[in-house]
C-alpha cells in the first residue's frame, strides 16, 4: 500500500474529515477548513486576493454560519469529492492536496 494513500476515512458531516494513512499518520480536517481551502479555481481565486486584501468582499453566495457537508464521494482511488450545504458543490480533493494542507502537519506549513 502506498504510504500517502489512505487506509481509512471518516466523514461527519457537521464536524469534519478524518483520515488514516497508509503510514499509519491520522489527519483530522475541520469542515470550515476543508470549505476554505476547496481546491476549486473560484475558491483558490478568493483566498489569493483575501491575501492580497484582508479586506476583500466575500460572495453573496458564501454564507456565514456554521457550514456542514451535504454528500461525499470517492473519484477513483486518488480523490474525494464533497459537496457543502452553502452551495459550493465543486472541489475535488486529491489525497495527495489533502495530504499537503493537513492542517496538523509535522513541519507546520500550509500552503
Amino acid at each position: 500500500m502506498d504510504l500517502n494513500q489512505p487506509r481509512h476515512l471518516d466523514l461527519k458531516k457537521d464536524q469534519g474529515l478524518t483520515i488514516e494513512w497508509g503510514d499509519g499518520r491520522r489527519s483530522f480536517y475541520p469542515i470550515e477548513y476543508l470549505r476554505k481551502m476547496s481546491p476549486a479555481a473560484d475558491a483558490r481565486h478568493l483566498r489569493d486576493q483575501i491575501a492580497k486584501n484582508p479586506l476583500t468582499v466575500l460572495p453573496t453566495g458564501m454564507r456565514s454560519g456554521p457550514i456542514a457537508a451535504e454528500t461525499a464521494e470517492l473519484v477513483g482511488n486518488y480523490a474525494i469529492k464533497i459537496t457543502f450545504t452553502d452551495g459550493h458543490t465543486s472541489p475535488i480533493y486529491s489525497f495527495a492536496y489533502l495530504r499537503k494542507i493537513d492542517p496538523d502537519r509535522p513541519d507546520g506549513a500550509v500552503v
